[in-house]
């Protein structure tokens, strides 16, 4: 395992615990002052643990749905504090609806849950404030130099502009080498003039360097492997530029894969006979979960589009179009019609955020992905999964593959109601879009597995409760 990955890993780690006691001791000490101030009587030791241990339990889930607990959760400490309270406020309802279903006879006074959660958002805000900011937990940012300044090494520059981008590392700097396309390479980075020979490893030493980057735009010939080989031998992290982009970013930058990268690094495992076989029956399983849940909100709305436009046009509130799912097949999907029923007279055209087309009711649910439940019924034929690429039209894949270089590779999975892809990608309505959505769905063929999929379920709570996402 990398140095720096070791590190998210850890912090990650010593996060969750350290939030966990902390929201405990809220529970704890709220009791306690409620009872000083005479507001509540004393409760015995078993209420209180078994109160404070389930809210504790169920924050910690909470924040995770909404990413809270990411590795490389990108958000401004004003989106962190609106997650911290969309988090405590869920937790505020699954506590009262769980004890009372379940430990009816250990419930607490009324004034026991709003004063835990109060102090809890009070106390995760001002501790994700230091911990954030002043670089608590002791765990610093590993220090990292990227070997090459050219055309490669830019992509650096431009796709982690933001100190968010880089909450995992510092950068110390780009080091030219020769045959780096300077022209098109760094413009605004720290450029590091030095040798990279054996006196490269003082310089590593002085500077604390922990992860040396190979992104140069020529290596035969330029590379100093026995430099590189004797900084490993140091235990300095030796990275490709594709492998750390992926686990920084959690992509794969699709312009800069080459076949040897593709065949010698980890993951792109094809489907085990386990996840075969139990494929269809955990996704018709959280189907029918799903559908018990949702069917008043499908009812209510085909009512309300029925009756938006549907009477007067008398066309269907459902909508069937043509996809590509798993090995290029065709299928059917099905949405609740969200778009103007003249809205493809002219033929397919790509979707844009502010589209004219889509009617008063369809804006409403299409940010809140309400549009997307009928899919439940492909789900139930087998021809899509919750979790996968999302199902790109024939007519645009057949741009896509020929502009777009690996396109295809997305259809080895099946295409999914939810994906990596929309969790990092807020929305796609182009050719261009579609590279950015790619980079995505291939990291997903290529480390899909049952963690990743339950990860993306939780966080498509975020997609939902902050109306993100195409």
């Amino acid at each position: 395992m990398a140095l720096n990955k070791h590190k998210q890993s850890k912090r990650s780690n010593l996060l969750v615990i350290s939030e966990a006691l902390l929201t405990g001791y809220m529970a704890y000490i709220s009791q306690f002052l409620l009872v000083q101030f005479k507001l509540t009587q004393g409760v015995s030791l078993e209420k209180l643990i078994v109160n404070a241990g389930l809210f504790t339990v169920i924050v910690l889930i909470c924040s995770l749905s909404v990413g809270l607990y990411e590795a490389k959760l990108r958000e401004t400490f004003r989106g962190i504090i609106r997650r911290i309270m969309v988090s405590v406020g869920l937790t505020y309802c699954l506590v009262e609806l769980l004890s009372r279903i379940f430990f009816d006879d250990l419930i607490m006074e009324s004034y026991f849950l709003p004063t835990a959660a109060c102090a809890t958002v009070i106390a995760l805000i001002v501790f994700r404030y230091f911990t954030n900011r002043l670089g608590l937990l002791g765990l610093g940012k590993a220090r990292i130099v990227i070997l090459g300044a050219g055309e490669r090494a830019s992509i650096i520059e431009k796709r982690m502009r933001r100190d968010v981008d880089r909450i995992g590392f510092d950068l110390v700097g780009f080091i030219p080498i020769p045959g780096d396309n300077r022209e098109d390479g760094i413009r605004k980075e720290k450029i590091i003039h030095v040798k990279v020979d054996n006196h490269f490893l003082k310089f590593i030493e002085d500077n604390d360097i922990e992860e040396i980057v190979i992104a140069c735009d020529q290596r035969r010939g330029t590379l100093p492997v026995e430099v590189l080989f004797e900084s490993r031998l140091r235990g300095v992290e030796v990275t490709e530029l594709l492998d750390f982009m992926e686990r920084e970013t959690g992509q794969i930058v699709v312009n800069l894969m080459y076949p040897s990268w593709v065949i010698y690094s980890n993951g792109f495992q094809s489907q085990n006979y386990l996840r075969d076989a139990i494929d269809y029956s955990l996704n018709a399983f959280l189907a029918s979960i799903v559908f018990l849940l949702v069917w008043p909100v499908m009812l209510f709305t085909a009512v309300v589009i029925y009756l938006d436009d549907g009477r007067r046009t008398g066309v269907s509130v459902f909508y069937k179009q043509e996809r590509v799912g798993l090995n290029g097949k065709l299928f059917k999907i099905i949405k609740f019609r969200s778009m103007r029923p003249d809205a493809e007279v002219d033929g397919a055209k790509w979707a844009s955020k502010n589209d004219d087309r889509v009617t008063r009711i369809g804006k409403f649910i299409r940010k809140y992905r309400v549009d997307e439940l009928p899919q439940l019924i492909n789900i139930f034929k087998g021809e899509m999964a919750f979790i996968g690429p999302r199902p790109e039209r024939p007519q645009f894949v057949e741009q896509l593959v020929r502009e777009v270089p690996y396109y295809n590779q997305r259809h080895n999975v099946k295409p999914g109601l939810t994906g990596w892809a929309q969790l990092n990608y807020p929305y796609g309505a182009s050719v261009e879009d579609s590279m950015e959505k790619l980079k995505f769905d291939l990291y997903y063929v290529k480390h899909q597995s049952f963690l990743l999929d339950c990860l993306i379920l939780v966080r498509t709570v975020e997609v939902i409760l902050f109306g993100k996402g195409r």
